[in-house]
């Protein structure tokens, strides 16, 4: 197994704007509309089993309004009655009713341990369904938008044992056969997890395939693989050319194997364990080395052979042919002074160094099979040869005004836990890691779909801006950074309610919504038509970054959040709000 290349995000200069002042509050009024619906929203609160962080991330902040990302301002939601409604939107001042597309085959409100339906539009044509109570639908839609009126049908559907919510799917041609790949999130009980949370994520990858046999049409489950981890991921995407997997997450993910698998691990596990634990133990002063090794029951004196030289040791024990210990050692010795005994059940070496004074770094150079040990005097005397170059105080030296270091304190908005999440790729056929890039402090904000041919990109916080990155799995450069959120970073960490986050797909603006009411716009700096002068400076600015605020008529809470290039939707249980954000003359 080739370990995982450590990778890291390369930031484009470019993109980056030093010079950003921040938001102009604008007062301008945003057109808003809003559409009652027939039917309230299919909302599933979380029951009193369901009460882990992880719960609550995967599905109580779940985003209830669905994005067709292969047909502009065209948003799907599941209502009450089961049934998938589409609002396509042309003109903002002749909105149509949402309009039913699809029916679920069977009573969602009859199953007690169901997750919430969830929906993904895996081509122009393609979509992939979960009615939440573990039965998962692979759909030919035919041509959609625009109203269009074609019928969706069902072409494959599978029970599994137990629920899921769809977190993405993808179609394409393996061996010139269509495929479909889809990525399933359960959050699983788990019996053997004592100390924790007593539950694991689990993400099911399912490869679907049509059969090319004579007179079968129909698709099959192909491949199933599941990835388990401590986590619910912030970011779980298929490559588009089904290849590969990525994922970030705040714990890491592993493929779950087969229990032949897991013996053979926990075989290999003892087999390791026996190999880590020190062939033998070595101390040394400034005079002499003594080495110690566990000798086993049966051993005598003439099962050892021990030879020194000047600069070679050779030790074996019981066959001569293959020492345990041989080799040069780091620095010479009195070979007619060393000695050998053995001591309760212990071969003891002493090696009479020919130098006194220098500790040696090793003792057989190249060899690792032996642990060190150090006397606490020795390393109280080191502690005390390094003390100069520490102190408790910030400013240990009076004379000097200023402390030697910029103690700059975050901000309590600027504090967050997740300070270990990473972004792994995992490799679709061995289900090895192939490349980890250890995102540290850039806390995981949001995703969203640029282009819906390629993976969905995520945005990250550098510092204080918002930076979007473009996964390119078929690239050297597996991710390319393409868009920046001046100050995004630092102004969303001040939002205490925030529920949803998103951005225009050509990165004109992006927008938070709180859990109730209020949803913030952040416009990307525009040429101005007029001159404006910055009164501190005394100069012209050339272009201006707007905040703009809207505060939506409803006491309800907001259950679904997306962002087109000319329009927000936002989802509550019974009103879809839309938000003109872009107005044609800008």
């Amino acid at each position: 197994m080739e370990a995982a290349a450590n990778c890291s995000l390369r930031v484009k200069r470019l993109l980056l704007d030093p010079k950003f002042e921040g938001y102009k509050l604008s007062l301008e009024p945003l057109a808003s509309y809003q559409v009652q619906l027939e039917s309230p929203v299919a909302e599933v609160k979380l029951r009193d089993d369901q009460y882990t962080l992880d719960h609550m991330r995967a599905f109580g902040m779940y985003n209830y309004l669905h994005l067709d990302s292969w047909y502009q301002d065209n948003v799907y939601y599941v209502d009450q009655l089961g049934r998938v409604m589409n609002l396509s939107v042309t003109l903002d001042t002749a909105l149509k009713k949402p309009r039913e597309v699809f029916r679920l085959p069977r009573d969602l409100i009859a199953c007690d341990n169901r997750l919430c339906a969830s929906v993904h539009f895996t081509s122009s044509t393609w979509a992939t369904l979960s009615d939440g109570t573990g039965r998962l639908y692979l759909i030919q839609t035919g041509k959609r938008g625009n109203g269009s009126c074609e019928k969706w049908e069902i072409l494959f559907s599978e029970e599994f044992e137990s629920p899921f919510i769809i977190v993405h799917s993808i179609s394409f041609l393996q061996s010139d056969i269509h495929s479909v790949g889809v990525l399933l999130l359960r959050v699983e009980k788990d019996e053997s997890d004592v100390q924790g949370s007593g539950f694991h994520v689990s993400l099911e990858w399912v490869t679907i395939a049509k059969m090319s046999k004579e007179g079968d049409q129909g698709y099959e489950i192909v491949k199933r693989r599941v990835l388990q981890g401590k986590s619910v991921p912030h970011y779980a995407a298929l490559e588009s050319s089904g290849d590969g997997l990525m994922v970030i997450s705040y714990k890491p993910y592993a493929f779950a194997r087969s229990d032949e698998n897991k013996q053979d691990e926990s075989e290999k596990e003892k087999a390791e364990e026996k190999r880590k634990e020190p062939l033998y133990y070595w101390q040394q002063t400034e005079d002499d080395l003594t080495i110690t090794f566990r000798l086993p029951e049966d051993f005598t004196k003439e099962d050892i052979q021990i030879r020194f030289s000047p600069d070679h040791l050779n030790i074996a024990l019981k066959d001569p042919l293959s020492p345990e210990l041989e080799g040069t050692l780091f620095s010479s010795i009195d070979h007619e002074s060393s000695t050998w005994i053995i001591k309760d059940k212990s071969l003891e070496i002493s090696l009479v160094k020919r130098e006194e004074g220098p500790l040696w770094p090793e003792l057989v150079i190249g060899d690792a099979q032996g642990e060190y040990i150090m006397d606490p005097a020795q390393n109280a005397a080191v502690a005390e040869h390094l003390m100069h170059l520490t102190s408790d105080e910030m400013n240990p030296d009076p004379t000097k005004e200023n402390p030697p270091c910029n103690a700059q304190e975050l901000e309590e908005c600027d504090i967050f836990l997740e300070d270990s999440t990473s972004l792994c790729r995992f490799d679709g056929n061995t289900l090895n890691v192939t490349h980890v890039v250890n995102l540290g402090s850039n806390q995981y904000l949001f995703s969203a779909v640029v282009d819906p041919k390629e993976m969905p990109c995520f945005c990250l916080r550098h510092d204080v801006d918002a930076l979007l990155w473009q996964p390119h799995p078929d690239q050297e450069d597996k991710w390319e950074h393409i868009s920046t959120f001046n100050a995004l970073g630092y102004v969303q960490a001040s939002k205490q309610d925030k529920k949803f986050m998103a951005c225009a797909p050509n990165r004109s603006y992006s927008a938070l919504c709180e859990c109730l009411r209020r949803v913030f716009i952040y416009r990307q700096p525009t040429p101005l038509s007029t001159v404006l002068y910055n009164r501190k400076e005394g100069r012209q600015v050339g272009q201006v970054a707007k905040q703009l605020v809207a505060t939506l008529e409803t006491h309800d809470p907001v259950l679904g959040f997306q962002a087109t290039n000319e329009r927000l939707f936002v989802l509550t249980t019974k009103v879809l709000f839309i938000i003109k954000v872009c107005t044609e003359n800008e």
